[in-house]
């Protein structure tokens, strides 16, 4: 028992990316159980769906970051991975703020802030220390990203304290949304790799291999860091919304040059090109809402869903099976977990198009589509993420 405990605190990706995929489950399990009347949350201080909305963004999706910066920066900079008793602080910083939102009834608003704002910080700060070993802008970048994740969760909690007025649904937009530009730019990155990578494995003419345009991909850092900046300052709808507009068509157009169809049989690599194109869906859609065309709050849950939810899943397996020495193939459970979060982001999309007695139900199979599609995550890689590399005896 022990030896598998300090497996999984051994590196940052064991110990984050399975946080995440079981609080992935517990989230979206008392969402959905509290949407059906099942089950109450007075612990909170706060709405149950503002306690939903933060814990996605500010708790789910920062294990999922927490695990892939601790696992992708030393291999970028050839920098020793965190040790041990680093991990076991972050990661326990990282429970504390939950529990702190959890019980924030009973807690004073100041002390429920502290905790849950020091996980980020402390994470930045490492990253930067493995950063600086081999300074690229293309990698320094991020911590602009984290920054502002950080702003966005300290503007929701200044308006819980009494500080402000209307700053926590500016923040939760600007978590939403910076969480997708990070997805952007990561995306970019290991997408059209991989998938290169493996059409050269396969011998797939070099004609047909992913391609980037630099002046796409520029634009995409600009228009990546602009519109969280935008969202957080509360710049009106109409300006945000159109920028958001162009932020997804780029997202489309860089897409497309991607090879997406040739990994219709590659379930690992298919789920990344999924999560952009949920990307560059939900930019467009929550872009439209800005000028008052659809609902906005949908639009953000297929970002939110289809971008983050299904981007995260894609790169934690992947990642996952690679860093334990397992083949990077996805297992049964979690290639159908891909297409049941997609499925979740689309009912989450119709949702507000049904009549009223269809609406909550739709709403609650939303919730349980989550939660399968996370249930199936945690199954297949428990043995990647708490037994020893295979190859190793450790």
């Amino acid at each position: 028992m022990m030896a598998t405990v300090n497996r999984v605190f051994s590196e940052g990706f064991r110990v984050f990316f399975l946080a995440a995929g079981i609080y992935g489950i517990f989230t979206g399990l008392v969402w959905t159980l509290w949407l059906g009347g099942v089950i109450d949350t007075p612990s909170q201080a706060f709405a149950p769906h503002l306690w939903h909305a933060h814990e996605m963004i500010f708790g789910y999706a920062t294990a999922a970051i927490g695990g892939f910066f601790l696992t992708a920066v030393p291999n970028w900079t050839n920098a020793p991975g965190a040790r041990q008793g680093y991990i076991a602080v972050v990661s326990g910083l990282w429970f504390a703020g939950r529990l702190a939102v959890w019980y924030s009834a009973a807690l004073p608003p100041l002390a429920v802030a502290g905790l849950d704002l020091i996980f980020v910080p402390i994470l930045a700060a490492k990253i930067l220390s493995q950063l600086l070993k081999r300074p690229k802008p293309q990698n320094m970048m991020f911590m602009i990203f984290l920054a502002l994740l950080w702003v966005s969760n300290l503007m929701v909690h200044l308006e819980w304290i009494g500080v402000t007025d209307d700053t926590a649904y500016a923040g939760m937009r600007g978590g939403v949304i910076v969480l997708c530009s990070l997805i952007a730019i990561l995306g970019g990155r290991v997408t059209p790799a991989f998938t290169r990578n493996a059409m050269k494995r396969d011998g797939v003419p070099e004609a047909r291999w992913p391609r980037s345009v630099p002046v796409i991909e520029r634009a995409t850092i600009v228009l990546a860091i602009l519109l969280p900046v935008l969202v957080l300052a509360q710049v009106p709808g109409v300006f945000s919304g159109a920028i958001a507009i162009v932020f997804g068509v780029v997202q489309l157009i860089r897409l497309s040059k991607w090879g997406g169809g040739w990994c219709l049989k590659q379930p690992i690599l298919l789920a990344l090109h999924m999560g952009l194109a949920m990307l560059a869906l939900g930019l467009i859609l929550w872009g439209l809402a800005g000028l008052q065309i659809g609902d906005e709050i949908a639009a953000l849950h297929v970002l939110g869903i289809g971008c983050v939810g299904g981007m995260t899943l894609a790169v934690m397996s992947r990642a996952g099976l690679g860093h334990s020495g397992r083949p990077l193939i996805a297992p049964t459970p979690i290639a159908l977990g891909y297409f049941v979060i997609a499925l979740a982001a689309a009912m989450r999309w119709v949702g507000p198009m049904l009549s009223d007695s269809l609406f909550l139900p739709s709403m609650m199979i939303t919730g349980f589509l989550w939660v399968l599609a996370f249930a199936l995550y945690v199954v297949a890689m428990w043995p990647a993420l708490t037994q020893p590399r295979l190859g190793s005896m450790s």
